[in-house]
């Protein structure tokens, strides 16, 4: 173990992503979904800015004073190490969501990618994605690479990985999708834990979230 474990922050954003988690999970039995196309709606950008910011200040908090440090925020240790693991945790995670949809169709659990491009709703659908691969990156990095893993690692960093993974895709409340966000979530783990910053993970998350929503209103 590489530094003892911090049981009162640890303690705190478990007590998070189990809230985030079980709030997905209740919307989601209750029928709450999101709108059909919910990219092409004002409302969705402006409840995910609400939800990221209160989720960001909870984080800010908890790691405070020592938020740099154990949200990650400094320059990675290795540029190339960095883009060598983020290829191969994106072709991995693009394996295992090939594999999924071949038996369910993940990508339209969540409701959040358009059927098709509607010119005509350019305006709301350009807000929804500077959220979805600007804002929704950085926090949820913060979040779980960062806070997350830095409190994890203690018990090593596979444990962490893994960890990371699972909650990662927990708090996002899916079930068919929720192989494909355990990988990415660990696949993102993995590159925070081999660079030692947060940011190369912030970048192949926004980059992910872009081609989701790029391909969606291109077919």
């Amino acid at each position: 173990m590489s530094a003892a474990l911090d049981r009162g922050r640890l303690t705190a954003w478990s007590a998070l992503v189990a809230a985030l988690a079980l709030l997905g999970y209740a919307s989601r039995a209750s029928g709450g979904k999101p709108p059909q196309n919910a990219a092409y709606h004002y409302s969705t950008a402006v409840g995910g800015v609400i939800q990221y910011g209160i989720i960001l200040a909870i984080v800010l908090v908890i790691a405070r004073p020592e938020w740099r440090r154990l949200l990650a925020l400094r320059r990675p240790t290795s540029y190339r190490r960095a883009l060598t693991t983020a290829l191969g945790v994106l072709a991995v995670v693009y394996v295992i969501s090939g594999i999924v949809s071949t038996f369910s169709h993940p990508d339209r659990e969540q409701g959040l990618t358009p059927e098709h491009w509607d010119p005509h709703r350019a305006t709301p659908y350009a807000v929804n994605f500077f959220v979805f691969v600007v804002v929704a990156p950085v926090v949820e990095e913060l979040t779980f690479r960062g806070l997350g893993y830095s409190l994890l690692e203690p018990l090593g960093r596979t444990p962490a990985i893994l960890w990371v993974g699972v909650a990662f895709g927990l708090v996002h409340g899916l079930l068919e999708a929720l192989p494909i966000l355990i990988a990415f979530g660990a696949g993102l783990a993995l590159i925070r834990a081999r660079t030692d910053s947060v940011y190369p993970g912030m970048v192949v998350h926004g980059l992910f979230n872009a081609v989701a929503l790029i391909v969606s209103v291109s077919t």
